[in-house]
């Protein structure tokens, strides 16, 4: 496995690993939020609104995306925006194939941006994501390569 800049020929392979890499965790969010504030969210379809947010942050100027190529196959990908003002680097979006998770791959991939970060000039790094059962396997990966919790509480409801 090798790590290296995105290319936009590599697009639909992102989009594909991703949204199967994401399904369990949307089915994890269906049944813990509100389902009418869950079809405020998404309203065509997670699919159709995650497929959209890949292609935006692979086009996107202010953000480095890298993918994780095995055997000539992207296997995962990972988006990083840096926020000057703070001097702090946000792990934006990071996704592994499903078939190749559990081999360390997310992990290498934070490693990876995270070195570019620092090298970059941040002096600190943050990573969003869910409490939900969905989100598990990526707290755990954050939580390992030495991410802290930052308490808070975001409270969302239809109006």
């Amino acid at each position: 496995m090798r790590i290296q800049p995105y290319a936009a020929e590599q697009l639909d392979a992102v989009i594909r690993l991703s949204l199967r890499a994401w399904e369990p965790v949307f089915d994890s969010l269906q049944k813990a939020m509100n389902a009418d504030v869950y079809q405020t969210f998404y309203p065509d379809s997670w699919r159709a609104s995650q497929q959209k947010a890949v292609e935006d942050v692979c086009a996107a100027a202010d953000t480095k995306v890298w993918v994780a190529v095995d055997a000539d196959s992207a296997v995962g990908f990972i988006a990083v925006k840096q926020h000057s003002d703070d001097s702090m680097g946000e792990i934006y979006m990071v996704a592994v194939d499903p078939d190749f998770q559990g081999r360390g791959i997310g992990s290498e991939l934070i490693a990876f941006a995270l070195a570019w970060l620092k090298e970059a000039g941040m002096s600190i790094a943050m990573v969003e994501t869910g409490a939900d059962p969905g989100h598990a396997p990526a707290r755990h990966t954050y939580e390992k390569v030495g991410f802290e919790l930052f308490p808070v509480a975001r409270y969302f409801k239809k109006l």
